[in-house]
Parts: C-alpha cells; structure tokens; sequence
C-alpha cells in the first residue's frame, strides 16, 4: 500500500483570510517483516537545517517552517496507519499559539473540528507541532494559528 500525507493548510493570523497549501505526497514506506511496532513520537529535532531567524514572521513563512517538519508529521501518520494496518484517513484539525519568542505554546488538536480521533496520533502530531521554531513576530505579540492536516492513504 502506497501512503501519501496530503496537508491542507488554513492559517489564522488575525485578521487574515485562511490561506491554502497545495497537496504534496510521500515516499513510499518501505515494508518490514517485523511487527508493528506502537507509533512513537519523534524526536524533537530543533537544529535540523531551517534557519528562522532568517525568515520574515507571515502567513508564508509559518507554511514553510509547518512544510519543512512535513516528513516528522507524514511519520505519526504511517506509522499510524502501519499500526492499525488498514487505510485511515481523515482530518486532523490543529491549533497552538505562536508566541513571542517564536516557540510554540498550547498545541492541541480539535477533537471536535477532527475526524480522525486516534490519541496516539494526536499525541504523536502535538509532540511534533510543540517542538517547532517560528519566526519570531514583529509585534512582540502572541499569534494563536489553526492548521487542519488532510490525511488520506492513496493506493
């Protein structure tokens, strides 16, 4: 089974309109004799190649940081599926507060907003959100974002 994570993005800064994502897909998962193992929760990965600093605090630049820590979200998601072995898909509405310093605060998912209700992808998603740098915003203010994940397994 071929499995693709297809993000949907809709970022509330403000006043500012929701904004799309384009669809991106994954590589292909290599299969294991091995059983599944329980989803585990990556690694907080803070030096891993993106330098905020140089980046502008916009609804573009948070996109890319969210787009850069694709891949770590796109693992909570296989390894998920590889667990429960059958296709899941779904929404994954999440929210979390940018604050000043560029740290995420409060990341959380919807669960009422949300289709897919398994904890430990939620758990899995929240732990990856908590663990990103943003730019720090201008203003000095806090920035609480919503970003809902369009999850499907495409065969």
């Amino acid at each position: 089974m071929k499995r693709a994570l297809l993000p949907v993005l809709f970022l509330s800064l403000g006043l500012a309109s929701p904004l799309a994502l384009a669809q991106g897909t994954s590589k292909k998962k290599a299969a294991t004799a091995a059983p599944a193992a329980p989803a585990t929760t990556p690694a907080p990965k803070k030096d891993d190649g993106l330098d905020v600093s140089r980046l502008p605090f916009t609804p573009d630049s948070i996109r890319q940081v969210i787009a850069h820590h694709m891949p770590r979200i796109q693992e909570c998601y296989e390894d998920h599926m590889v667990e429960k072995d059958k296709k899941v898909e779904g929404l994954l509405r999440t929210t979390f507060t940018i604050t000043a310093d560029g740290t995420v605060r409060s990341a959380k998912i919807d669960k009422h907003g949300s289709t897919l209700k398994d904890a430990g992808l939620n758990d899995c998603v929240v732990a990856v959100l908590s663990s990103m740098d943003f730019p720090k915003p201008p203003d000095g203010r806090e920035h609480p974002i919503e970003y809902p994940f369009n999850l499907k397994a495409i065969e």
